[in-house]
């Protein structure tokens, strides 16, 4: 068995989840998240993140705004919405009952 893709697998199932909280915090440029995403040891690209940015804006999730760049094309700022932080409480209490589900699971001897 590859644990690579297991990890990877693992990985991609709660990327959403650490976006939302990410944005929660502040609004952010894609470059923002995906500095944010490595620091947490969660190394990204831009062609998984888009098609996620863009699924979560579709979802009324996210919204953003433009913003003239000095050097370079303007940028695209994400902010949650309201929907977005109802969902994001959902998530946070599905991790948070995963993680105690799966702790009790892992740490009996």
């Amino acid at each position: 068995m590859n644990t690579e893709n297991t990890k990877a697998q693992m990985r991609k199932g709660i990327l959403e989840f650490c976006i939302l909280s990410l944005i929660n915090h502040r609004e952010m440029y894609v470059s923002d998240l995906i500095d944010e995403l490595k620091k947490g040891k969660l190394d990204v690209v831009e062609g998984t993140l888009y098609p996620l940015l863009t699924r979560l804006k579709n979802g009324e999730f996210l919204s953003y705004r433009w913003e003239e760049s000095t050097g370079g094309p303007p940028r695209k700022y994400y902010q949650i919405t309201e929907k977005g932080k109802t969902f994001l409480s959902e998530l946070q209490n599905t991790w948070k009952e995963l993680t105690d589900s799966v702790n009790q699971i892992t740490q009996k001897n």
